[in-house]
């Protein structure tokens, strides 16, 4: 019995020791995002001090009279992730159901490697493919067609509009659109993958077709999980 007291006495300082430190990691990740935080705000307060919140809603970059505005960048940031975004997530939503619902068995394995090593370039090799291969092939081949007959649109036709170089918003956005597909349709995947097979069941008696069945089940878990029970 004083054994089993002792084992147990053990095993609870082990518990308590391994809380603590896991603890004491989390906060030294917290306390490293705090450090970056100070230290760039260390470094850019010259740049602060000189230009002000001006620096953010002036679209001047005139470095003869030191003048420098960000505007352009941000809104540019902005507009093409924005793009990138509606584009790539439709796209990796499709193939991560195809992945996991529709897929061959035999092209599973092969399709998921090529997509993690897909996802696993670097950005810059993403850019410099954008840049050297892409662009050159759009503004030759596609762009004019866009300039022609979307360019007098009001709203959408701001982003064909100028000469057909292959450079521009939208040519950025698909390029960023294909670079993030892979990280949205790998994440995705693993998502629908972990999809408890009860839930897709649940999904098909309640008349989702196949390809709707993982995504039908992962949106309304809660209201399956009710169902079954």
């Amino acid at each position: 019995m004083n054994d089993l007291r002792s084992q147990l006495a053990k095993q609870k300082r082990y518990d308590l020791l391994f809380v603590n430190a896991t603890k004491a990691f989390a906060i030294l990740v917290l306390l490293s995002l705090g450090g970056i935080l100070v230290s760039l705000i260390i470094g850019a307060w010259p740049s602060i001090q000189a230009f002000g919140l001006g620096f953010y809603t002036s679209n001047n970059w005139d470095t003869v009279a030191n003048e420098y505005g960000a505007l352009a960048p941000i809104y540019g940031t902005l507009v093409t992730s924005f793009i990138a975004i509606l584009i790539a997530v439709p796209i990796s939503f499709g193939i991560a159901i195809f992945l996991t619902e529709m897929c061959p068995t035999f092209l599973k394995k092969p399709l998921g490697i090529a997509i993690e090593l897909l996802a696993g370039i670097p950005s810059i090799i993403y850019g410099m493919w954008g840049l050297f291969v892409f662009a050159p092939f759009f503004g030759d081949h596609i762009q004019p067609w866009f300039i022609e007959h979307v360019g007098p649109l009001p709203i959408i036709g701001k982003l064909f509009t100028g000469a057909p170089m292959g450079l521009g918003m939208f040519t950025a956005s698909l390029v960023l659109a294909i670079m993030i597909i892979p990280f949205i349709a790998a994440t995705m995947r693993d998502v629908f993958s972990v999809v408890p097979d009860l839930l897709k069941e649940s999904a098909y008696g309640m008349g989702a077709r196949r390809g709707k069945s993982c995504s039908r089940s992962f949106c309304h878990i809660p209201k399956l999980a009710w169902l079954v029970a």
